[in-house]
């Protein structure tokens, strides 16, 4: 295809505002600054017309060993220096309800910072937990009540397959209201029966009745959700990686330092960066395992 004159600059024009759009994203090295960043990601996709929206998001965690992976209950105040950000993943002893139990609490004050104060008073926020039919898959709805209902936001966390028919509901009543799913249970990248239920016809069908999303993302996608605000993280030659992406931004992989005081970039890619992408631009950074770092057999990630 040969572009105009005209096209390719603003092709060009286009490129560099998302180059200047990816410059700003950062790892979060608190819980403050991570509802920060999230709440405001959101507060401008909803500018940009954006009311159906996906967060991902790390859980504040415990970091002293003997408590590692204990819940964090309501009444336990979230603004502590010492807070880790943890992926929710399987090192969470307690399971879908730990999780939950962490989860919530940061729901609330990212809703809350999203919502703004009226008269030095925050919105009031109401949980429901009849989205969750077993009452133990650690799903709830978060709704704020503000002084104009326009405002109102409904948030689901940790949504199922099974919550789809709720969310959408959820979604016809909301109208131009802010209707936000955080951290839902499905995993974001497809293995064969997620891909094979993307699929029309019946072999879709019985991947979809088979556990695969591809079915339910179909519905979400439709109602218009897309992805805000995304912070993911594993273990990738040793060390801890973060992958993120706001709605405006490609993905930007960042690797732990040494001395776990920062992140330092890796790169950035248009796609979801695969675990092979990860530790291909680990190699081009010439980064080596941590532990031959640790020994002193490689240079330091600093």
């Amino acid at each position: 295809e040969v572009k105009t004159p005209a096209a390719a600059a603003a092709a060009e024009v286009e490129a560099d505002v998302e180059t200047n759009a990816n410059s700003k994203v950062s790892v979060p090295l608190t819980l403050k600054d991570m509802v920060k960043q999230s709440s405001e990601a959101m507060g401008e996709a909803k500018l940009q017309g954006i009311t159906r929206q996906t967060i991902r998001v790390l859980l504040p965690r415990d970091p002293k060993s003997a408590d590692l992976g204990n819940m964090f209950e309501e009444e336990v105040e979230l603004e502590m220096q010492d807070i880790l950000l943890a992926p929710p993943d399987e090192s969470w002893q307690g399971g879908i309800m730990q999780l939950y139990r962490a989860c919530a609490p940061t729901c609330k004050e990212i809703l809350r910072n999203l919502g703004g104060d009226v008269g030095g008073v925050p919105p009031k926020l109401i949980e429901d937990r009849s989205v969750d039919d077993s009452g133990v898959d650690g799903v709830g709805l978060w709704m704020t009540q503000s002084n104009d209902p326009k405002d109102d936001i409904s948030c689901f966390v940790q949504p199922l397959q099974e919550t789809v028919s709720s969310i959408e509901t959820i979604s016809k009543q909301a109208g131009e209201r802010l209707v936000v799913l955080m951290n839902p249970q499905w995993r974001s990248v497809d293995d064969a029966l997620d891909s094979a239920s993307r699929e029309e016809g019946i072999f879709g069908s019985i991947a979809s009745f088979l556990g695969g999303k591809g079915n339910s993302l179909k519905i979400l996608e439709q109602a218009g959700f897309k992805e805000v605000y995304s912070i993911e993280g594993y273990v990738c030659k040793g060390g801890n990686v973060r992958l993120m992406k706001r709605f405006d931004t490609d993905w930007i992989v960042f690797a732990e330092n040494d001395s776990e005081t920062g992140f330092i970039t890796l790169g950035e890619q248009a796609t979801r960066p695969t675990y092979q992408d990860v530790e291909k631009m680990l190699d081009d950074k010439g980064v080596s395992l941590k532990y031959a770092r640790d020994f002193g057999l490689a240079p330091k990630l600093e």
